[in-house]
């Protein structure tokens, strides 16, 4: 669907139902199917590469590691009163830098009974069934059901797609954002509003995707002044969750920049405008003598040009500005630079000239072109997180 289109129909007519039962079972069950293809998949490949080791707890110990460890313990423990600080007095990471939609959940399953670790997979694993689904209607409500299932086989067999299987939150927000998107599209201001809240009090750039929103309701807008109240109040609801969170974080704490010095004294991130970010393409690229580093830099390289091109294909607005000041927090910032192909993940901007080149081509060049890319992409997620020591 052209931009010209996609905007038509954003547009003041009475709203359009989120889901239609009738015609859209089939092809939600086609993409679940293709994402539990995608999952079994690479639990297969992280216990062929040694994920079934005992000596380390196993396959079930490698779907818990590294941030999963902060979520279960803000799940359990909540939130602390203030800074951590180490023995000599240096600023510590803490809980703090972790927003509270994805810890909640595992809260509400362990009140259930549930354990915690088995209740904060499960509910990874719940959301990115719901991620497939949300992002099947989102390329069938844009492009077409085709686009939708080019969709949800691209981006859940992505090279970094293996944290939508563990205690991570990138499937929370994967479902959250692509239902928000389709929300909008379809004209449910009740659910995006809902929706776009929940995004933004899941990840830091939930503010690039209530920004997204905010465009869809201004389209709105234009198109229809009669009921803007709807769009307007959606817009406004989803665009406060960030700084809601960040406001309480530092009213806990007594800092207003709590948050951020949190992040920069746990992980190095910090907005730097992008200049650590070139640092480390310049230096993997001439001088980098690891594979791992020089792969991650191209992937980098790649997902920005794929960008520039799915711009040039006038996407949807609200998904191309939420695509791109995504993009500009996650290289604009410093950090761990083997973290940033996991943020770009929910990005989806960079995934549309792939979706669309395998929507239009024939289907046996499709499904071979993205089942080659599955094979790579679930190879080095599982690789990632059985013999790559460092974390994700």
């Amino acid at each position: 669907m052209t931009a010209t289109a996609a905007e038509e129909e954003t547009t003041g007519r009475e709203p359009t139902r989120l889901w239609d039962a009738a015609g859209a079972w089939p092809g939600v069950l086609t993409a679940v199917g293709l994402l539990g293809l995608t999952r079994v998949g690479q639990l297969f490949m992280i216990w062929w590469l040694g994920g079934a080791s005992t000596g380390d707890g196993g396959l079930w110990q490698r779907l818990l590691v590294w941030d999963g460890g902060w979520f279960l313990r803000v799940a359990m423990d909540g939130y602390p009163t203030g800074y951590t600080y180490a023995a000599d007095g240096t600023l510590e990471a803490n809980e703090l830098a972790f927003f509270p939609v994805y810890p909640m959940l595992i809260r509400f399953g362990a009140a259930l009974g549930v354990d915690p670790s088995v209740a904060a997979v499960g509910i990874a694993w719940l959301a990115s069934i719901g991620a497939a689904v949300a992002l099947h209607l989102l390329g069938t409500s844009l492009y077409s059901k085709r686009a939708g299932w080019a969709l949800v086989a691209i981006c859940c067999s992505a090279p970094v797609s293996v944290v939508l299987s563990m205690a991570y939150s990138e499937s929370i927000f994967l479902a959250l954002v692509a239902g928000m998107f389709v929300a909008a599209h379809r004209r449910v201001w009740w659910a995006a509003g809902l929706l776009g809240l929940l995004t933004a009090l899941s990840r830091p750039t939930g503010a690039a995707a209530a920004l997204g929103l905010a465009v869809a309701a201004v389209m709105a807008i234009r198109a229809d002044r009669r009921q803007m109240w709807q769009p307007l109040t959606a817009a406004a609801v989803a665009l406060s969750g960030v700084p809601l969170f960040l406001g309480w974080v530092a009213l806990r704490v007594g800092d207003m920049d709590a948050w951020f010095r949190i992040q920069t004294a746990g992980w190095g991130t910090s907005f730097d405008f992008g200049h650590s970010t070139f640092e480390f393409l310049r230096t993997s690229l001439s001088t980098g003598d690891g594979w791992i580093p020089v792969s991650m830099a191209w992937m980098l390289l790649v997902a920005l040009a794929a960008a520039v091109i799915a711009l040039l294909g006038r996407p949807w607005p609200p998904l191309a500005v939420y695509g791109v000041v995504a993009m500009i927090l996650v290289y604009g910032q410093a950090g761990f630079y083997h973290s940033k192909p996991r943020l770009l993940l929910p990005v989806l901007l960079t995934l549309l000239p792939a979706v669309l080149a395998a929507a239009k081509a024939r289907p046996r060049v499709a499904v071979l072109s993205i089942a080659a890319w599955a094979v790579f992409g679930l190879w080095f997620g599982a690789y990632l997180v059985t013999v790559w020591p460092y974390t994700l």
